[in-house]
């Protein structure tokens, strides 16, 4: 993807998985629409598994919509919150516990999603965002597996590459990124669709049973 190679986009791991050949790519025809999610959902599948036989850093799977449908910030982020809400569904439906690390509370800030036992972190772009690093030509979303960050702290090069993410989003912006937090202080959610919320933000998904106790402390995602 021409957008993740421009040399003053932010996100080093990104590029680090499209480099790496990493990157998954489902395409799908519009994020208003569940017409897709079948697709979608097996792919999540097959990449948490396939983490969890063999973990390594890097992966992603981008879903990237065809049709750009005009979607202003707040329209994009509730339709993102009807995809997640309806994968989570899907998740739940096959019997997929949630990953016992993390929360399924949208309100918890030790929150993600799960998808096949592993927990995800999700950054959505579309082309009318606010930060440079968001906008790209059509909605996507992007499913990050929270574990690879934990692998990233116990090597002792997270907080290194986070710095140079921040760093890059603020040369390419103009300015810090408002809604990045320290995981475990705000929920992540807050985060995903990319637009700025303020402190009485109520998430769109209502989140799904948890069958276990969070017990992560991962730092949140910068992009």
């Amino acid at each position: 993807m021409a957008f993740i190679r421009e040399s003053d986009f932010p996100c080093v791991g990104a590029k680090s998985a499209l480099a790496r050949n990493q990157i998954r790519f489902v395409v799908g025809r519009d994020l208003r629409s569940a017409w897709d999610d079948l697709r979608i959902y097996p792919n999540l599948l097959d990449l948490a598994w396939s983490y969890t036989r063999e973990p390594s850093l890097f992966h992603s799977l981008a879903v990237l919509f065809e049709d750009d449908s005009g979607l202003d910030e707040a329209m994009f982020e509730a339709c993102l919150w009807e995809r997640l809400a309806s994968l989570s569904a899907k998740d739940d439906w096959h019997g997929q516990p949630p990953d016992p690390r993390v929360s399924t509370d949208p309100d918890d800030p030790h929150f993600s999603l799960s998808f096949g036992g592993e927990a995800f972190f999700v950054v959505g772009l579309h082309p009318r965002a606010s930060r440079p690093a968001r906008r790209f030509e059509r909605p996507a979303l992007i499913f990050n597996l929270h574990d690879q960050f934990e692998q990233l702290r116990a090597r002792g090069v997270y907080d290194k590459m986070r710095h140079s993410i921040i760093a890059r989003d603020v040369a390419l912006a103009g300015e810090p990124n408002p809604m990045l937090a320290v995981h475990g202080t705000v929920s992540e959610a807050r985060q995903y669709s990319g637009r700025a919320v303020d402190d009485n933000w109520v998430c769109p998904f209502s989140g799904r049973a948890s069958r276990a106790s969070p017990g992560s402390t991962t730092d949140a995602r910068s992009d």
